[in-house]
C-alpha cells in the first residue's frame, strides 16, 4: 500500500499515513482538528540501462538510417528481379 505524505495548513503538522488507493484521502488534522492537504514530493526512481535516454535513441535512429539507406537499394534490385519472371509468365500464356 502506498504512503501518503500530509501537512495540515492551519498548524502546520506534517506526518505520514498508509492508505489504500480506494480510501478517501484525510482532511482532519489529528493534532488541531485543521484542513489537512497532501504533500507530493519527487520519487525516488531511477532507469539505469540503455534506451532510457535521449542520446540513446538518437544514436540508434542514425545508424539504422544508413542501414536503411542500403536496404533500399537492395529493394531496388529486387524489384527489377520479379520484371523478367513477370514477362516469362506473360509469354508461356500464348
Amino acid at each position: 500500500m502506498p504512503t501518503y505524505a500530509y501537512a495540515c495548513t492551519d498548524c502546520g503538522h506534517a506526518f505520514d499515513a498508509v492508505q489504500s488507493f480506494s480510501e478517501a484521502s484525510l482532511t482532519d488534522c489529528p493534532s488541531c482538528d485543521g484542513r489537512l492537504r497532501k504533500q507530493y514530493g519527487s520519487i525516488g526512481v531511477t532507469f539505469n540501462g540503455s534506451g532510457f535516454y535521449r542520446t540513446d535513441s538518437r544514436a540508434t535512429t542514425s545508424s539504422s538510417a544508413s542501414t536503411g539507406g542500403s536496404s533500399s537499394d537492395g529493394a531496388s534490385s529486387s524489384s527489377a528481379t520479379p520484371s523478367p519472371a513477370t514477362a516469362g509468365a506473360a509469354s508461356s500464356g500464348d
